[in-house]
């Protein structure tokens, strides 16, 4: 990136969520614990499905990366959020403020397809039981989730160069607690119709077609459901996808609301709102959601468990 030779700037200050101490501090403590909570999760979930050989499945496989992709969501965020809450001293340089804005959006586009893979994966566990093994294969469980990195990796790139190549000449307030993109494009000088216009074009792409995989899916999932003659069974199967879903729907929400609107609507308050619940509680929730109500992840948990009381023992 030619960081500074197309700038006055040669840093930002990160405004923050807020000017009140006493509020800093409240705050401070909520993000360590929902850090801490987040890490933990998502850490001891990949860390289960490596050990158990009964968790190396393609569902697991989609959720393990799932965790890795929430794991370094937060950590792109959290820590330096944390940091700026305790000193007065709010200063990113440009470099690291676009490291940050690359890496974000790196690891959310990717997310928007690994939910769109999850989804196409019970899909087919549910609708095709018999042809499961064969067409979801290693190959294309090894295929979509490289096309996931690749798409978020690439996209990415040409927001983040296409922001790093405006001027900066004015202000260097980021009115936010990260370098997100709509913040820091905010600040440019120059006119960013074409920039503005790139991102809108992504983000509503990468909506809409994770979006109509992911209702397609559950739609014949639930169709699928609703023919079951067992009561208990439908049951189990209702509230497993209704707890994906409501954490596809919190998501999807939050960024819908937050990209898919035009720049003169940004509103600094909602929108950190919105960017909390994406950034923090969103990774967080996440290895609850799709595990703590899963008897097969606790009982690899418990076999594991076994197997270290046991070798202790011996």
């Amino acid at each position: 990136m030619a960081s500074r030779n197309n700038t006055n700037v040669p840093d930002f200050i990160l405004m923050g969520l807020t000017d009140s101490e006493e509020t800093q501090h409240v705050l401070f403590i909520l993000f360590l614990l929902i850090y801490l909570t987040t890490v933990l999760g998502n850490a001891g979930l990949i860390l289960v499905i490596h050990l158990d050989l009964q968790l190396q499945t393609p569902m697991y496989f989609f959720l393990s990366h799932l965790s890795f992709l929430d794991l370094s969501y937060s950590t792109v965020i959290i820590p330096n959020t944390l940091a700026n809450l305790l000193t007065s001293n709010k200063y990113i340089s440009f470099m690291s403020c676009f490291i940050q804005m690359y890496f974000f959006a790196f690891l959310a586009i990717s997310e928007f397809f690994f939910l769109s893979s999850m989804a196409y994966d019970r899909y087919v566990a549910i609708c095709s039981p018999l042809q499961y093994p064969n067409i979801m294969s290693r190959r294309l469980c090894g295929t979509l989730i490289t096309g996931c990195y690749v798409i978020g990796a690439t996209e990415s790139l040409v927001l983040t160069l296409s922001i790093n190549s405006l001027l900066f000449c004015n202000s260097n307030v980021i009115s936010h607690f990260f370098c997100d993109l709509i913040p820091v494009l905010a600040l440019s000088c120059t006119d960013t119709h074409i920039t503005e216009i790139m991102i809108f074009s992504f983000a509503s792409i990468n909506i809409m077609v994770s979006l109509i995989t992911i209702s397609v899916s559950y739609g014949s999932i639930l169709s699928t459901i609703l023919k079951i003659n067992s009561t208990s069974g439908k049951r189990k199967a209702l509230s497993t996808c209704a707890s994906h879903l409501l954490g596809v729907t919190i998501f999807y929400g939050t960024m819908i609301f937050t990209y898919l609107k035009p720049r003169k609507s940004y509103s600094l308050g909602r929108d950190q709102v919105a960017s909390v619940f994406y950034t923090m509680v969103i990774p967080m929730l996440n290895p609850f959601i799709y595990s703590l109500r899963n008897k097969e992840v606790k009982n690899a948990l418990i076999r594991i468990m076994k197997k270290r009381e046991t070798s202790r023992q011996l």
